[in-house]
């Protein structure tokens, strides 16, 4: 083919390959949501049933007989469509040193105690811990058998509690506590926080309330927007002997998911024997800090305070600044002028209607029919815009309209300068604390022997499930493999794919389906603009010309005109050079033709667009044909001849000669020294 229709043929060719890639792509997305949702849930199945093999490793024969039974009686018919893996929950086991551990699956309150007592400062009615608690399943549980404690009751104080293997006494070991919970029903106003109860010769969980003391508090809390992570800790102060509560700093995660997307959530907090502490929200740290530097108020307070019995003295001058005793209202200074005038160079639009109101009453209203003049008084239409002044430029009396005085100034006021008598802001001096103590070890907290739940929600059905306290962090990660990683595994096999999740939310809002077909559309219309609209851009000739080498007319043209004076020097130079032998003139004459018709096509070649384009070894070329050229010059004197007319044709291939270089014969007689090693000389003019 011709090389422009080459060119084309390989345009549309990327064209063709970039549509298919594109298609490609496109098949691949849309497919991915659904590949992708199948391949998990495959996954969430092999890891549910791996877990389920792992918790059954340790039962009796006889229970895996049971099991084994009741899945066969109960086995759904072969179906074509794999149903959801049916999974039988199995209580997690602790499996090291722990402190308590409770996951509820007994189905029962056993080890629990319901408060008995009344809240202080609060209303008879609403005084009382009676607040029910329930131990059941989840409303959409994903594993049959897990059970977990339930707030059952609504706007109601509630309490429950439970003592600990054995108290915990902060050494050297680090604290990790951690539990689960599930806003079933979302979550308005209300706590689902735990507190580690003191231990205390007075520690009486019939009475457990609000004010019994307690060591550390900790959980998730919301009321409105404000949604927070409690880790508080009631610290000891050595010389006074009072509690104080520090609150750890706000985490700076964003918590709202754990409150609205109705999952169960694993809250965990370590509190470590250097006095660093973490807060974790599904083994995620949400919050970390240091029990010295990240509490509030400090754990230690200042070495310094201020006086509490020194007073600002009277004569104290804080302003900085005061009115210059020492300005005067200027005499032109009118304090009465008003801030606004009427303009004097307003006039009044013609066609004004002074006698027409602005508005109007409504010819077209009638009295209603139950109207009565003694209970509703005079019936009077309802007023609209004057119809008359919708063509005129305005109603009712005319007024100038205001402006802004020019002479208008306000009330007057001294100037302000520098008080000479400013003495700054006031401090009461520093004194010594005398409360002043440094703990450096505030994780050596107050020990504690019971867990309790001491709450008020206007929300139901909270669930709370898997409650661990322990020393030991291996201990903690095997309690939470066995329970929450569990049930984390079977919600996420039960949850939908992409794509699923995709078309359950159109359908809560319909608008997405033009996201969705936009998302779709766009990419396609691209397609189909970019491989069948474009336009065939106009080549230019120099590009044809590197395609297919044919002659430029200004080539021709200069050829043309080159030729004329080359035909011109030769007839001068054959006229004076003409020898009395016609015979070797003629043969000269031709050789000289032949010689010029080859540097012609030298010169073409060489003028050509595509050889303006001159590479180093080319002007290499271009400076050894201009040495020779010189040397030729100046052996123009003497006579050349060829070996041969072959010979000479291919010399002028290899080397062609430039339009200046004459092989006209030399003067009788006259013999020329050899400059070139590919010419011999001739001794006569006869000879060749």
């Amino acid at each position: 083919f011709p090389g422009g229709h080459i060119a084309e043929l390989e345009t549309m060719h990327q064209k063709f390959l970039l549509f298919i890639l594109l298609g490609a792509g496109l098949l691949c997305l849309s497919l991915a949501p659904v590949s992708q949702a199948q391949d998990q849930d495959e996954d969430m199945e092999v890891d549910v049933e791996d877990d389920l093999d792992l918790g059954l490793a340790g039962t009796e024969d006889d229970e895996e007989e049971e099991l084994e039974g009741d899945e066969q009686d109960e086995a759904p018919p072969a179906s074509k469509t794999p149903a959801a893996p049916k999974v039988t929950y199995r209580a997690p086991e602790p499996m090291g040193e722990h402190f308590f551990a409770e996951s509820f699956d007994r189905g029962t309150l056993d080890g629990w105690v319901l408060s008995k007592a009344k809240k202080d400062d609060a209303d008879e009615e609403i005084a009382k811990y009676d607040g029910n608690w329930a131990v059941e399943e989840m409303k959409d549980s994903k594993l049959p058998g897990d059970k977990g404690l339930v707030l059952k009751s609504r706007a109601k104080h509630h309490a429950i509690s439970a003592q600990l293997l054995r108290p915990f006494t902060f050494d050297t070991m680090p604290l990790i506590i951690q539990y689960e919970v599930n806003f079933q029903s979302g979550i308005d106003c209300g706590g689902a926080y735990i507190k580690l109860l003191t231990e205390t010769p007075e520690l009486d969980l019939d009475q457990f309330v609000d004010k019994t003391p307690y060591t550390i508090m900790f959980g998730p809390d919301k009321c409105g927007e404000d949604y927070k992570l409690h880790f508080i800790f009631r610290h000891k102060n050595p010389k006074t002997g009072e509690y104080e509560e520090k609150h750890a700093k706000k985490p700076d995660a964003d918590l709202r998911s754990y409150f609205t997307d109705k999952k169960t959530h694993l809250y965990t907090l370590v509190v470590n024997n250097d006095n660093s502490f973490e807060v974790l929200v599904d083994q995620t740290v949400v919050n970390s800090g240091n029990l010295l530097k990240d509490m509030t108020p400090p754990v230690n307070p200042p070495a310094e305070i201020e006086d509490p019995d020194d007073h600002k003295p009277e004569d104290w001058d804080e302003r900085p600044k005061i009115q210059d005793p020492d300005a005067v209202k200027p005499e032109d200074w009118d304090e009465d002028a008003p801030a606004q005038i009427p303009d004097e160079d307003a006039v009044k639009p013609d066609g004004w209607l002074d006698n027409e109101p602005e508005y109007v009453g409504d010819p077209d209203a009638l009295k209603p029919d139950d109207w009565d003049e003694d209970m509703d008084g005079e019936w009077e239409a309802p007023q609209i815009p004057n119809p008359a002044c919708e063509s005129a430029p305005g109603c009712g009396p005319w007024k100038r309209p205001m402006i802004d005085n020019p002479n208008y100034k306000g009330k007057w006021k001294p100037s302000m300068i520098d008080n000479p008598n400013y003495q700054g802001i006031w401090k009461p001096r520093k004194i010594p604390n005398p409360n002043y103590f440094e703990d450096l070890q505030p994780f050596r907290m107050m020990p504690f022997s019971a867990l309790g739940l001491e709450l008020w929600s206007m929300t139901s059905d909270i669930f709370f499930d898997n409650f661990f306290i322990t020393n030991d962090r291996n201990t903690a990660d095997r309690w939470t493999a066995d329970g929450w990683g569990l049930k984390k595994a079977a919600e996420g096999a039960a949850e939908p794919g992409l794509a699923a999740q995709m078309l359950n939310a159109a359908e809560e809002r319909p608008w997405l389906w033009i996201v969705y077909v936009l998302t779709v559309a766009l990419p396609l219309v691209l397609i189909v603009v970019f491989c069948c609209t474009g336009k065939d851009k106009k080549k230019s000739p120099a590009a044809e010309y590197k395609k297919t080498d044919e002659p430029q007319p200004d080539v021709k043209e200069e050829e043309e005109e080159e030729g004329g004076e080359e035909k011109t020097e030769e007839a001068k130079n054959s006229s004076e050079d003409k020898s009395d032998e016609e015979v070797a003139a003629a043969e000269e004459e031709d050789g000289e033709k032949e010689a010029t018709t080859d540097e012609k096509e030298d010169d073409i070649l060489r003028r050509s667009p595509r050889s303006r384009k001159i590479s180093n070894f080319s002007v290499f070329l271009l400076l050894k044909r201009s040495v020779v050229q010189t040397e030729r010059q100046e052996a123009q004197k003497n006579t050349w001849m060829f070996e041969s007319a072959a010979t000479g044709r291919l010399f002028l291939l290899l080397y062609p000669a430039p339009a200046s270089f004459s092989t006209s014969s030399p003067p009788p007689g006259q013999q020329v020294t050899q400059t070139q090693p590919y010419f011999k000389r001739i001794k006569g003019t006869k000879e060749k």
